[in-house]
């Protein structure tokens, strides 16, 4: 019998239970447990794995016709599945009390915006029973009246906060914020106003989700959310298959589902390290825990009203991100000016989420142990060196870049990387018809509008070299700066011609076999 590539649910959750019965293994050793177990032709691939145990609660759920498929069982109507979970979970997010009927009443109500017609399910109570099962909610009753916080919010709650923080080591605290991102805005006021009031039109606006830990020690690969799935700068690929942890929707906004999903996987990857760790949240509406079957993460949730002054996000690690972003943006602006392009901020979605990633893996963990300082929340000292002259010196040279554009109104770099628009599309509660939009973006393949692909046609090797032999040429070795650029230059042409040299030699190999 010719060995399987594949695994049956069942197969899928014995993966998990034999994960379960050794917390301590590794995923690689557990996949090549499965392929022994299972007699399968080949490993299955880490992605594969982590997938596999972030979907645990589901392979528990099945029935036994279900676990010995192959696949899942298909949610006949998946963007109606989509929208109501998504509204499930803001209303849990609210503390709005839910009973099934009220849930059935909401389906149908979607079911006609979505215009199913015929295709309606018959919102029965065994519908209900496996829409629950499905996205891990259990049964539905009041959650008390929902509360507001007072102006004394901070100081009621901070010693209990700082409790909560003395049982964890510094490594082991994480905090975790979303941002919105125009990544086309120009430093001018009048033409950002433009931009950012037609930007729901141009979708020039991404969300990014951060997390790191209060020593600065772990940053976590950021999260990005746009518009398409396949926006036409990817050229027809996934954003895993460029290297980006990328998610999309119509508003290109963080929804209850998606952070799920975001945070099953943060403790999945903290059960294969065997770390215990606490995360603080702000309550934003799609940060919905309840009913996760989290092992290693513990999630604690910022009383409302403080986050903006003890969040450590907030308290400059994400203005640190755009400050380097900016840095990026302005210092292509002007190369573009130089080369008398029509529009000198007009760059597409890949290009900005490749500086964006840039920018995050810039920020020191210096920077970001002094931001978790600055909130108040530690009696100890996260890092005793002070990095704010880091930050100057960036804010220094967007000052410069500035100085150096062709801009009417020009903003202040504080305008420039704390626009008040780019934090609301973040966090907004999603309305009912927004919920719709977003649910019916699933299989959006590119952008239809607003969307540039990068103007410079791909360089040879021949020519890239060539640009690295100008620059060498002109540098100064008597000047530190240029010595070090020189450095780097050879680095980048060494790489150049090693990649060339590998793929002659194949080149050749082939041209022998055939």
């Amino acid at each position: 019998m010719k060995p399987s590539s594949s695994l049956s649910n069942d197969q899928k959750l014995k993966i998990c239970h034999h994960k379960a019965a050794n917390p301590s293994i590794k995923q690689s050793a557990l996949a090549n447990w499965a392929m022994q177990e299972f007699k399968l032709s080949k490993v299955p691939t880490q992605g594969t794995i982590s997938n596999i145990l972030a979907k645990r609660q589901q392979y528990e759920s099945m029935d036994s016709t279900e676990l010995t498929s192959k696949r899942q069982r298909a949610v006949k109507h998946p963007e109606l599945d989509n929208v109501l979970a998504n509204w499930v979970l803001q209303c849990q997010a609210r503390r709005v009390a839910l009973s099934g009927d009220l849930i059935k009443e909401k389906a149908r109500q979607f079911a006609r915006q979505l215009e199913l017609g015929e295709r309606t399910p018959e919102f029965s109570n065994g519908w209900l029973a496996k829409f629950n099962i499905r996205h891990g909610f259990k049964a539905q009753k009041s959650y008390g009246e929902s509360g507001s916080a007072d102006l004394d919010a901070i100081d009621r709650n901070m010693p209990t906060i700082k409790e909560k923080l003395q049982s964890y080591s510094l490594q082991d605290i994480y905090n975790m914020d979303e941002t919105g991102l125009f990544y086309r805005m120009a430093p001018d006021r009048t033409i950002a106003r433009r931009q950012i009031e037609g930007s729901k039109k141009d979708k020039t606006r991404l969300t990014f989700v951060f997390a790191a830990n209060a020593d600065g020690s772990h940053k976590m690969e950021p999260l990005i959310i746009g518009h398409a799935q396949r926006p036409r700068a990817f050229n027809r690929k996934s954003g895993e298959q460029l290297g980006f942890c990328y998610r999309s929707n119509a508003k290109a906004w963080m929804t209850g589902l998606i952070f799920r999903e975001w945070l099953q996987k943060m403790d999945q990857q903290m059960q294969d390290a065997n770390r215990k760790v606490l995360l603080l949240l702000d309550n934003a509406p799609s940060h919905v825990v309840r009913d996760l079957p989290l092992t290693n993460v513990q999630v604690f949730l910022f009383p409302a009203s403080t986050t903006s002054k003890i969040q450590p996000m907030d308290a400059g690690i994400i203005a640190a991100f755009k400050r380097r972003y900016r840095r990026f943006q302005l210092q292509d602006a002007i190369d573009r000016d130089e080369q008398q392009k029509v529009d000198i901020y007009k760059v597409d979605q890949l290009i900005a989420m490749k500086w964006a990633k840039a920018a995050w893996n810039d920020i020191s963990s210096k920077t970001i142990a002094n931001c978790f300082k600055h909130t108040g929340l530690f009696e100890r000292e996260t890092q005793k060196n002070e990095v704010g002259s880091e930050e100057q010196d960036i804010e220094n040279e967007l000052k410069d870049a500035i100085n150096q554009l062709p801009i009417s109104r020009p903003m202040s770099v504080h305008e420039l990387i704390n626009p008040e628009e780019e934090q609301q599309v973040a966090h907004e509660e999603i309305s009912d018809e927004d919920l719709i939009k977003l649910s019916s973006s699933q299989d959006q393949e590119e952008e239809e509008d607003g969307e540039v692909m990068d103007e410079n046609p791909p360089m040879s090797t021949k020519e890239k070299l060539n640009v690295l032999h100008s620059c060498i040429s002109f540098l100064d070795l008597s000047n530190p700066n240029h010595v070090i650029a020189h450095k780097v230059l050879r680095n980048i042409q060494f790489e150049i011609r090693t990649i060339e040299k590998k793929q002659t030699t194949l080149d050749r190999y082939f041209c022998k076999e055939y």
